[in-house]
């Protein structure tokens, strides 16, 4: 398993950069333009055990799988998001998206996300996976919701 975890801090207020984690597709796919579709399968009413079904294109292939929310916390200076999921049978994915008011312009945001192999054959790649992938998808949540803010 391999765990990488990086935080940003973002200039705009804590529920601009939250409607991007937990809100509509159209606001998710500002930030993970490659979600074709996130539809609800299983709702529950304190949000933990929600399944979601998501499309994500990646070149001309597009992936399906379920999404489950694992943990959820939505207060006024502190929100939490942790989701699961298998990606393409090989992968196991964990996310963990942590936002902390620090004004009321300034927000800090940690994401941790977990790779776990499923398959013998593909542990070895993970030896090679490197944080890119995580401090670029900080980098666009930071760009979008500073975008929004200014303009």
């Amino acid at each position: 398993m391999k765990e990488w975890t990086r935080d940003i801090e973002i200039n705009a207020p804590i529920e601009q950069v939250w409607k991007f984690l937990d809100g509509s597709v159209e606001n998710m796919q500002q930030i993970m333009p490659q979600v074709v579709e996130h539809q609800p399968v299983k709702i529950t009413e304190e949000v933990v055990g929600s399944v979601y079904r998501q499309k994500y294109r990646e070149g001309k292939r597009t992936e399906e799988y379920d999404i489950e929310t694992l943990e959820y916390l939505n207060e006024t200076y502190e929100k939490k998001l942790k989701v699961g999921f298998t990606l393409a049978k090989m992968f196991e994915i964990k996310a963990f998206y942590e936002l902390n008011k620090i004004k009321d312009n300034k927000t800090s945001f940690t994401y941790t996300v977990t790779s776990r192999p499923l398959k013998w054959y593909v542990k070895f790649l993970l030896l090679f996976a490197t944080d890119k992938v995580v401090v670029e998808f900080l980098e666009r949540v930071k760009k979008v919701a500073e975008a929004e803010t200014s303009g």
